[in-house]
């Protein structure tokens, strides 16, 4: 199992609309790397729900992937906001997988006790200019979020 970090901002999708759609697919995402990451999940992978742009910024829950990532249908609706001409459904530019709800934390891990928290400094995350909205996490470092969440 692979262990992810997606950041969404709350008023465009949070972990509550996450809880009362109980899957969705992860689409829009418009950079090549964060791409790659997403094409690399694998179904039961596991996923941190990070709130961006929110006050505070942090840790909101956990999800899983519930379908490895398939050609983003955003990419060819002409009247989305994140439509690409260039992509075609013979040779789809962007990829998006399924995401399933797993819990809410009952608070957000704000992003300043991660930085604080021992064990975490080489976190993807915490790295200066990381502004990556899919990452890779760590085991380890997703353990810690966990038993964070937990205290």
């Amino acid at each position: 199992m692979n262990y992810w970090l997606v950041k969404s901002e709350p008023y465009v999708f949070s972990i509550e609309d996450l809880a009362r759609d109980k899957v969705t697919h992860w689409d829009g995402v418009r950079n090549y790397q964060a791409r790659n990451f997403l094409r690399e999940m694998k179904k039961g992978d596991a996923v941190l729900y990070y709130h961006s742009n929110e006050d505070p910024i942090g840790v909101a829950g956990v999800a899983t992937v519930y379908r490895e990532a398939y050609a983003d249908p955003s990419q060819f609706d002409k009247k989305n906001k994140y439509y690409d001409e260039k992509a075609t459904k013979e040779k789809p530019r962007w990829f998006c997988p399924d995401l399933k709800f797993k819990k809410a934390f009952k608070a957000v891990v704000p992003l300043s006790k991660l930085r604080e928290t021992k064990g975490l400094e080489d976190m993807l995350l915490l790295r200066k200019g990381s502004r990556l909205s899919v990452q890779p996490v760590v085991k380890k470092h997703f353990d810690k979020i966990l038993k964070m969440a937990e205290s």
